[in-house]
């Protein structure tokens, strides 16, 4: 078309099919390349046909025609809470399960998964990109609430808590892995029992723990009775050996001692020994 215009135009004719030629071969050589981000992996689509071969993260020299569908293969994380600010969902998503006694229990839940580099393409071709939700949140929730309804409420609450999270953690890692997800790791964050529940497992522990007290200060009790018995026991021992053990001839030798030492402190003035009859003056003074 500018090289049929009028001189003055009519002469860029030329220059203007070799920039246009130029911008094409630039934009063909472009698309040959594809570079994949780290962390990422890329499925190739040829004509709507999904390839077999993944791409890994780097550079490719791939096929012009085609389209590469990213698909992030690092750890994610989808939560589902009852707190409003936390979770993909906002407001309450908590999970709301009957247990066996049929009481409501709320379940605040977090997976941690990736994609299966290898599996990518099988995603795209029968589930599609919106795989979060149609896997990853339905098949969580739904395994919460199948195993939730084997335990009481208390038990979820307290001793069957960790049991039930790996009940629900081999549920949901087969249902995973035939999706071509692989789960890492599942989180039961809360478990929320109704409120008379709430306070009949809090009087629960109360008693448990008064009952406790109440078997520490009897056995202290015990131990001080003991104590006292045994020091009792020890005092009439010494008294017998007193009463039985000891002649007149031996309880004067021990006065006579013990008259010797108050004789020989520097404060004594005057001892009186024996009978009373005889005193004997002793003096520290010439």
């Amino acid at each position: 078309m500018v090289k049929r215009q009028p001189e003055p135009a009519g002469r860029f004719g030329g220059l203007v099919s070799i920039v246009g030629i130029a911008l094409f071969a630039i934009g063909l050589l472009l698309s040959v390349f594809k570079t994949i981000p780290p962390g990422k992996v890329g499925v190739q689509v040829l004509f709507g046909r999904v390839q077999n071969d993944v791409l890994e993260s780097g550079l490719h020299v791939i096929n012009p025609l085609v389209d590469v569908t990213l698909f992030d293969i690092q750890t994610q994380n989808y939560t589902m809470s009852a707190v409003h600010s936390e979770g993909e969902v906002q407001g309450d998503d908590a999970i709301r399960v009957l247990s066996s006694d049929g009481l409501e229990v709320m379940v605040d839940l977090s997976v941690l998964y990736k994609v299966n580099p290898n599996k990518a393409p099988f995603i795209l071709q029968n589930i599609g990109m919106d795989y979060v939700d149609k896997i990853v949140r339905t098949v969580s929730r739904t395994a919460i609430r199948d195993n939730a309804v084997a335990y009481p409420a208390v038990d979820l609450y307290s001793t069957k808590r960790q049991e039930f999270q790996e009940k629900i953690n081999r549920t949901i890692a087969l249902s995973f892995a035939k999706r071509g997800l692989e789960l890492q790791q599942i989180l039961v964050r809360n478990i929320s029992l109704p409120a008379s529940v709430r306070a009949s497992i809090e009087s629960k522990i109360q008693a448990e723990q008064d009952a406790q007290k109440m078997t520490f200060v009897l056995q202290k009790e015990r131990q001080e009775a003991d104590r006292k018995r045994v020091e009792a026991q020890g005092i009439a021992d010494y008294q017998k050996i007193l009463s039985t053990g000891l002649s007149d001839k031996q309880l004067q030798y021990e006065t006579i001692k013990a008259q010797k030492e108050i004789a020989l402190s520097p404060n004594t003035k005057v001892i009186i020994m024996g009978n009373g009859k005889t005193p004997v003056i002793l003096s520290d003074k010439n």
